[in-house]
């Protein structure tokens, strides 16, 4: 297990920023019309809309890229010196 979870940290870690910031930006804005997902969804919560395991899985989706740059700037200060 512990090798398992070395071989994601280091595919994480190796992961260029540039990639990760232009998926980012992508997926937050798609799609474009009527409105982007992560704000049809924000809505949802504040009204106090139910939300559906799909719903919760395309949130999650949806911010995967940002997930992703918090955790390289997590683990890359870890292995800062």
């Amino acid at each position: 297990m512990s090798s398992l979870l070395t071989k994601i940290r280091s595919w994480i870690v190796e992961l260029p920023y540039g990639l990760l910031i232009v998926m980012a930006i992508f997926m937050a804005i798609a799609p474009i019309q009527p409105e982007p997902h992560l704000v049809q969804k924000f809505q949802w919560l504040m009204n106090g809309l139910p939300f559906k395991l799909i719903d919760v899985f395309d949130v999650l989706w949806h911010l995967l890229p940002m997930i992703l740059i918090t955790l390289k700037l997590l683990l890359s200060k870890k292995a800062a010196p």
